[in-house]
């Protein structure tokens, strides 16, 4: 027989004489009689085959010969098993084993090295934040020694102001990062020595710079929404005395640096008049909530009182009917009738909110000449609210230039008040409707409105302030 190449073994089932073997199963290349060839036989491992081989043959024991049938068993097992020591192939099991817990140990081990990158990150990114949190420190105390402090400003809550008022923060701490939020003399000498003279300046600088930022600290904390002018005054003020103090050496705080001060000023005073405003606002919300409670109980009150009068009339009116006198019975008709008109008027006056009394007063002892109060009231007696004005709050009681009802009282008072917008004295609280203007001033803008007044006073009597001239 020729020469058979690498991986060519006698066949183990015996059915040929050669099978090639891939290093993990038999294949169906097969050689008989000197002829490569392949059948339909799917190879199986050896071990298999030789159960296979000996369950057949112990199927098909002869009857006689039965020593010899066994010894040929024996055989037949001992060459097996000769095939397998020699290729190795009750390793294969183990092997496979091996595979399998080596590639599960590789699985972990990525797992492992997955959770270890991650926990880097997290330790890197934690890092990278210490040092920003070590930086901002640094930053920090590098500005307190210039007297600047992260305190807490009133615009910082503001939802419109904040961004804008931390943009005028970092433009203050570059400034005195880079020295330039102060200016002084560069040759000046201590002792005749330019070194000692530079350092002098520079303390000098310092400690002038942290006293202007205190004060400037200071003014924020206590501008209120009326005082902005005053606080920026006292900031100049603090700005010139450093200036003058540090003559000897050309000190002086920047003009650049004191309006970014002035800017931070101003925020807050912005902020506290916005505050203010939405208390004032809130403030005269409540008070239009009792008016309007008032004129509620007002009109019901009336409602049921003129419901009681025409009951009263009703019944009158049939017993004069019943008795025949026509005459008086045609009196309490006219009577009825008038009732059911004011029944009509306190319908229509909770039906229209819209509708009220207009009304312009002054009081010259406690407001002065030339100015104005107009307003509106939906109560049913006007006067009622005019005196209620005039209450211990003022000296004296308000007089009456005009007093009139209208439709559509609530779009003539908003158009008076548009047509004196300019004038007015509390620009804050829209409610205080106080305007400097006179009497005759606000005659001509009703007639520009096309309204028409039947009495109009134009100088007040002011009966109680005279007398008490």
């Amino acid at each position: 027989m020729a020469q058979m190449q690498e991986g060519w073994y006698a066949d183990p089932t015996t059915r040929h004489e050669q099978r090639f073997w891939n290093g993990s199963a038999w294949t169906d290349h097969v050689f008989t009689n000197g002829k490569q060839g392949s059948d339909s036989y799917v190879a199986e491992p050896v071990v298999g085959q030789a159960a296979t081989m000996a369950s057949d043959r112990q199927r098909k024991v002869p009857l006689f010969g039965a020593r010899k049938h066994a010894k040929n068993l024996q055989e037949e097992n001992d060459r097996l098993q000769g095939l397998i020591d020699k290729h190795g192939l009750g390793e294969i099991a183990d092997l496979d084993a091996t595979r399998s817990e080596v590639i599960a140990q590789i699985s972990q081990a990525r797992a492992d090295l997955a959770g270890a990158q991650a926990a880097q990150q997290l330790a890197d990114a934690q890092r990278r934040a210490a040092e920003q949190d070590l930086v901002n420190l640094r930053q920090a105390a590098s500005m307190q020694e210039f007297g600047i402090y992260d305190y807490e400003h009133p615009a910082e809550s503001s939802v419109t102001l904040a961004t804008e008022l931390a943009g005028v923060r970092v433009q203050i701490k570059q400034l005195v990062a880079a020295r330039r939020a102060t200016s002084a003399s560069a040759n000046f000498t201590f002792n005749n020595s330019a070194k000692q003279g530079e350092k002098f300046v520079n303390e000098m600088s310092k400690l002038m710079l942290r006293s202007y930022n205190a004060e400037a600290e200071n003014c924020v904390k206590t501008v209120k929404a009326g005082n902005l002018a005053a606080a920026q005054k006292r900031l100049t003020k603090s700005m010139e005395q450093v200036e003058k103090l540090g003559t000897m050496i050309n000190l002086s705080i920047t003009s650049p640096y004191h309006r970014l001060r002035l800017k931070e000023l101003e925020l807050a005073a912005r902020h506290m008049q916005a505050l203010q405003a939405e208390k004032e606002a809130e403030r005269a919300h409540r008070e239009e909530l009792r008016e309007q409670r008032k004129v509620e109980a007002e009109l019901k009150a009336a409602r049921e009182k003129l419901e009681k009068e025409r009951s009263h009339y009703e019944n009158a009116l049939a017993a004069l009917e019943a008795k025949g006198d026509l005459e008086g019975a045609a009196r309490l008709r006219e009577k009825l009738a008038d009732t059911d008109k004011a029944i009509a008027d306190v319908d229509y006056r909770a039906a229209n909110a819209r509708a009220g009394y207009v009304y312009v007063i002054s009081n010259i002892g406690a407001f002065g000449p030339d100015v104005v109060k107009i307003g509106l009231t939906r109560r049913l007696e006007p006067m009622d609210r005019v005196n209620e004005l005039g209450d211990a709050s003022v000296p004296f009681r308000f007089d009456v230039h005009a007093l009139f009802f209208a439709d559509d009282a609530v779009t003539l008072e908003a158009n008076l008040h548009q047509r004196f917008a300019d004038r007015r004295l509390n620009k804050i609280n829209l409610r205080r409707e106080y305007f400097r203007a006179t009497p005759q001033e606000v005659l001509d803008a009703l007639k520009e409105q096309h309204v028409e007044v039947l009495e109009f006073t134009l100088e007040p009597a002011a009966e109680e302030y005279r007398a008490s001239a």
